[in-house]
Order: C-alpha cells, then sequence, then structure tokens
C-alpha cells in the first residue's frame, strides 16, 4: 500500500504493531491471503479471526527471533513465474541476501522481472523478499524506492544480521 493512501483499519482482519511501523494482515476464508507493511503511527487492530491471531503469533516470534519459521496455509496467488520467483525467495535464510541478479540467472530470466515479482509478493517476511538485494546496494522494496518501507527492509535486515 503507497504511503499517501489512508490505513483504513475495517480493511485487515488484524493489524500488529512492529518495531519499524505495523503489519496489516488478510485472510480469507482458511487461507492468510496478504500481508503489507503499514508506516509508523498506524493504529493495532485485534486480530478478528483464529487464522489472523495465529499470524499475529508467528510474526511476534519472527520480530524476537529472526529463525522462526512460518507455517501458515498460504492463499494461492501469482503467475507462475512470480511463484517461481517466491519459491526461490523462500530458500535464502535468515542473515543472508541473494541479489535479484543471482535469483534471474538461477530461474534463467531477468533482474527486472525479478524485482517485478518480489514487489507483488503478497505474504512479505513470510516469503522473505526483503532478502533479495540490487547488485549495487540494497535496491528497491515492496515497491518503493525510499521512505518507510526502504526503512523497513533495512530493519528486516540488520534484525536477521544481513547488514
Amino acid at each position: 500500500m503507497p504511503a499517501k493512501e489512508a490505513i483504513v483499519p475495517d480493511e485487515f482482519d488484524a493489524i500488529f504493531a512492529a518495531p519499524f511501523g505495523a503489519l496489516g494482515v488478510r485472510t480469507e476464508g482458511d487461507f492468510f491471503s496478504e500481508i503489507l507493511f503499514l508506516p509508523p503511527g498506524t493504529k493495532p487492530v485485534a486480530p478478528k479471526n483464529a487464522l489472523a491471531a495465529r499470524a499475529g503469533t508467528q510474526l511476534d516470534a519472527y520480530l524476537v527471533n529472526p529463525k522462526a519459521h512460518f507455517v501458515l496455509p498460504l492463499k494461492p496467488a501469482g503467475t507462475p513465474f512470480q511463484r517461481n520467483v517466491w519459491q526461490a525467495i523462500t530458500t535464502i535464510s535468515p542473515g543472508t541476501t541473494l541479489s535479484y541478479g543471482e535469483i534471474a540467472r538461477n530461474l534463467q530470466s531477468a533482474p527486472r522481472a525479478v524485482g517485478q515479482a518480489c514487489g507483488r509478493n503478497p505474504y512479505p517476511v513470510v516469503v522473505p523478499c526483503h532478502r533479495v538485494i540490487g547488485a549495487g546496494g540494497l535496491g528497491g522494496f515492496a515497491n518503493a524506492r525510499d521512505g518507510y518501507l526502504l526503512d523497513t527492509k533495512r530493519w528486516l535486515l540488520a534484525h536477521e544480521g544481513a547488514l
């Protein structure tokens, strides 16, 4: 969600406070359907269902220990290429990074296409796209090149010991 849009708490099944801002969680039926990074100052919203509460418990565990694992039923999303990129991202261990180019070479694709797939990742943190960086530095994050989203990427990488 772009920083300039107003946060509508009712659009989320929960909003959890985080050291870098907040995490908005959406569920659909028995599936975890989306997580969004929300700006600092966003007010928490109590979970509206058991799956949102479960996501919150696992996100809290990660914020304490970057090696915590996620076990959430993810709603199928994305194109076959995007799913391949997201699968590749899940193999990157906490505290390590790969470049967009490295992932692109492994998938016989282009770095820009990998970056676009990262930007469309509906499950950031769970599918840790923050571990994908540019060849010359941090790169973008969640379709942003600056602001609180890039600050969030820096925080996540530092939390994991990768910065």
